[in-house]
């Protein structure tokens, strides 16, 4: 077997223990300079039976990487849509490197990475963190966003107005602890009903536990919720030009930080019913898709609702 071809289905692959997690599509490596380092970005870039000229670019979560979207990506090439899905910088099967995160850096980081494949011009999904990167690239490249998704997206509250501070050595220490059982326990929170389909989205997060790099992984994560903490969007959403679509699932109660809070705290904050009708009042023109009984993540809880809210969004 060639070397290149080798190295491409090793990348194709996560591994947790005997558990192999396979990405829906092959992965591709793109290079940036960041700070003075080559650092290498992994991609899946997905084309329909019958290329139309339409792109998407999905924009993945904190506790997330790239293989989450699998269920959406037929969904987009039926519609004729190419479909880039990156792992940020810091996540996934990409580099974890020791620099400062910015949702500003990885915004143009995957400026860079559309230009290099030619795209002009693309519809941008943004699920959870992803959907703060969603907002800050359509901020920052508004003529390279046809339209702008944003489904359960964290930061619709500023964070550091009610959660306490956590110093990067703390969160580093608790990021080092993590364990499968820790990683699963979080995301039971985002579903009202856990299901046993949703352990595959544990298993890939925590293919990270495994490997050598993952005193790099633990330094990432660290890093990017101080990022999330301390870079909040919300307060640029009057500025979107673009036409947005909200997909709130009504049933999410995610906040960064949340085991920081008293119960007062835990009640109060998180409330994605009221937070999704702020947001919509503050993006111009913006529509709003409410889902009963829908937590944190729409696309894979309810993939048929999901899938209804944004075909009417197209059209």
């Amino acid at each position: 077997m060639k070397k290149s071809l080798a190295t491409a289905l090793l990348m194709h692959l996560f591994f947790f223990g005997h558990t192999q997690i396979e990405y829906p599509s092959a992965s591709n490596t793109f290079s940036l300079s960041i700070e003075g380092r080559k650092v290498n970005m992994s991609y899946m870039d997905v084309r329909p039976a019958k290329e139309t000229g339409k792109n998407i670019l999905l924009l993945h979560g904190k506790n997330f990487n790239g293989y989450y979207w699998k269920n959406v990506i037929p969904f987009f090439t039926k519609l004729g849509y190419r479909i880039i899905i990156p792992d940020q910088v810091g996540w996934g099967k990409s580099d974890h490197p020791d620099i400062h995160y910015s949702f500003h850096l990885l915004a143009n980081n995957t400026k860079i990475l559309l230009d290099s494949l030619g795209i002009k011009q693309t519809i941008v999904l943004g699920h959870s963190m992803g959907g703060m990167l969603a907002a800050r690239f359509a901020l920052m490249f508004p003529s390279m966003v046809e339209k702008l998704i944003l489904e359960n997206p964290i930061g619709l509250e500023d964070y550091k107005t009610f959660v306490p501070y956590q110093s990067f050595e703390k969160l580093l220490s608790k990021e080092k602890k993590a364990t499968y059982e820790s990683y699963k326990k979080y995301q039971q929170s985002y579903y009202p009903e856990w299901k046993p389909e949703y352990e595959q989205y544990v298993q890939a997060q925590a293919a990270d536990l495994n490997s050598p790099q993952f005193d790099n992984i633990a330094r990432a994560n660290a890093f990017t919720y101080q990022m999330i903490y301390e870079q909040p969007v919300l307060y640029e959403f009057d500025r979107l030009v673009v036409p947005t679509l909200l997909i709130i699932g009504q049933a999410d109660r995610t906040v960064v930080g949340k085991d920081q809070l008293d119960d007062a705290g835990k009640k109060k904050y998180g409330d994605y019913p009221s937070l999704g009708k702020m947001a919509h009042a503050k993006i111009k023109g913006s529509m709003l898709k409410e889902i009963a009984g829908v937590g944190h993540i729409p696309h894979v809880q309810d993939i048929t609702a999901f899938e209804n809210s944004i075909s009417a969004f197209l059209k």
